[in-house]
Formats: C-alpha cells, sequence, structure tokens
C-alpha cells in the first residue's frame, strides 16, 4: 500500500510541476513578445522620423551624415534588443525547468 501512496504522489507532484512549469513559460513568453512589439514600434518609429529627415536635407552631406547616424543608432539598438532578448530566453529556460528540477531531485532521491 505504501509504493501505491508513493506513486500517487509522484504523480501528484509531477502536475504540480507541469503546471508551475507551463505558468512559467506563460508568463515569459507574454514578456518576450511584448518586448518584441515594443522594439518593432521603435524602430519603425525611428525609420519614420530619419525618412523625414533625409527628405528635408538640402545638400548630400547632410543626407550621408542622417544615413550614417541612423544606421549606427540602429545597430546599436539591435545589438542592445538581441542581448535583452537573450537574457529573457535564457531566463524563461531557467524559471521553466525549476519545477521539473525540484522533481527530478526527488525521484533520484528515492521518494
Amino acid at each position: 500500500m505504501n509504493q501505491f501512496e508513493n506513486i500517487q504522489q509522484f504523480g501528484k507532484d509531477n502536475v504540480e510541476a507541469t503546471m508551475k512549469a507551463f505558468g512559467t513559460l506563460s508568463a515569459s513568453a507574454q514578456t518576450i513578445a511584448v518586448e518584441a512589439a515594443d522594439y518593432a514600434k521603435k524602430s519603425f518609429e525611428h525609420s519614420s522620423a530619419t525618412l523625414e529627415k533625409l527628405v528635408g536635407a538640402k545638400t548630400l552631406d547632410k543626407a550621408i551624415e542622417i544615413q550614417t547616424d541612423y544606421f549606427k543608432a540602429s545597430y546599436e539598438g539591435f545589438v542592445a534588443q538581441a542581448t535583452k532578448m537573450g537574457e529573457l530566453y535564457t531566463n524563461l529556460a531557467k524559471e521553466s525547468f525549476k519545477p521539473i528540477e525540484g522533481l527530478v531531485a526527488k525521484v533520484g532521491a528515492g521518494k
């Protein structure tokens, strides 16, 4: 009978760990989606503002300066965003597996 209770408890623990992992996954996925949408919006706004500046440029030198500034800012923004997204995905993986790690530890300990 004790073995049956252990199996039953393991099943319950497994469901709880899975639900915690799913909750973390859901929340993190939402955070990542919001972050991606914000970046896309900022990028579009920056591109639009640059286009307006280019249309108003009076000389070729000024147009080249505007374009150079745009490329530099876009590159820096992309690198910063890629770093931030990498951190979000790393955090997602770590947090999603925490509940499962506890379950695996219990199984490894024979509980």
